[in-house]
């Protein structure tokens, strides 16, 4: 796992996109941080059925096509993967840019959306944490304005789409509905099948288009427990010295609590 520095307590960058912070906000840098997933970039994200919205989100990132662009959809449809590979584009486009996980943030004040609108990408992760709470609600409402005035983007990713979205501030309400919405959806199974053999392609390792079947018939299909368990089929083949066999998997998953 690896650890991102933090802006203003909650806000996650990758290391290289510090120089591109602005000056009074590299002040507030508190060394908290936060833990996120490996690395996520657009070339690690199988499109399927989401390719229109990958590629609003790859030109909202770059300052192009729409300001605002909220993406939804059930839990491992891939949006807290888009929402980090985003800052990544921003970065190869000399756009300073920070990612803000909601359900970790809101332990902390609202205050942490103060000057993010100096950023010219702003990504918030799970709207849904913060709706319902004053004090969040009014604060999302404040940057989001600010944002727009400053003719920066935003990219939100929720649960629910924003009419389902149970937000007590009617303007922030209404502001969730401007720009641009897609729900994200999910893989099936070839699609699923693609994305292990890119994930283990990335970790250096080979799996054949057989043995990812394997792996379907024989653990949890959603693609967070795949990619965990994954993980630990990296972990356990290099220890043993051995490649990713269906009879190396089989003895794996059989050693398993």
């Amino acid at each position: 796992m690896k650890k991102y520095s933090a802006v203003r307590s909650v806000v996650a960058l990758p290391p290289s996109q510090k120089k591109c912070m602005a000056p009074e906000i590299m002040t507030k840098q508190l060394a908290l941080g936060f833990i996120l997933p490996e690395k996520a970039t657009l070339e690690s994200y199988v499109l399927a059925a989401n390719e229109q919205a990958v590629a609003d989100m790859s030109a909202n990132a770059k300052g192009r096509g729409e300001q605002f662009i909220y993406l939804w959809g059930a839990t491992q449809t891939g949006k807290s993967h888009l929402l980090q590979a985003a800052t990544e584009i921003a970065d190869k486009a000399n756009r300073s840019a920070v990612y803000i996980p909601l359900d970790q943030a809101k332990q902390f004040s609202p205050d942490i959306f103060d000057d993010l609108e100096q950023m010219d990408l702003v990504c918030l992760d799970g709207i849904e944490q913060i709706a319902g709470v004053p004090q969040w609600e009014q604060g999302l409402f404040n940057l989001f304005n600010r944002i727009r005035e400053l003719h920066h983007s935003l990219l939100v990713a929720a649960d629910c789409s924003p009419l389902n979205l149970p937000i007590m501030l009617p303007d922030l309400s209404s502001r969730m509905s401007w720009g641009l919405c897609y729900q994200l959806q999910p893989l099936n199974d070839q699609e699923k099948i693609e994305a292990l053999t890119k994930d283990a392609c990335r970790r250096g390792m080979e799996i054949s288009e057989e043995t990812a079947h394997y792996i379907l018939r024989h653990t949890q299909r959603d693609m967070g427990s795949l990619r965990q368990l994954l993980e630990q089929l990296d972990k356990a083949s290099l220890e043993a010295q051995r490649r990713l066999t269906i009879p190396f998997i089989r003895g794996f998953l059989q050693q398993r609590p």
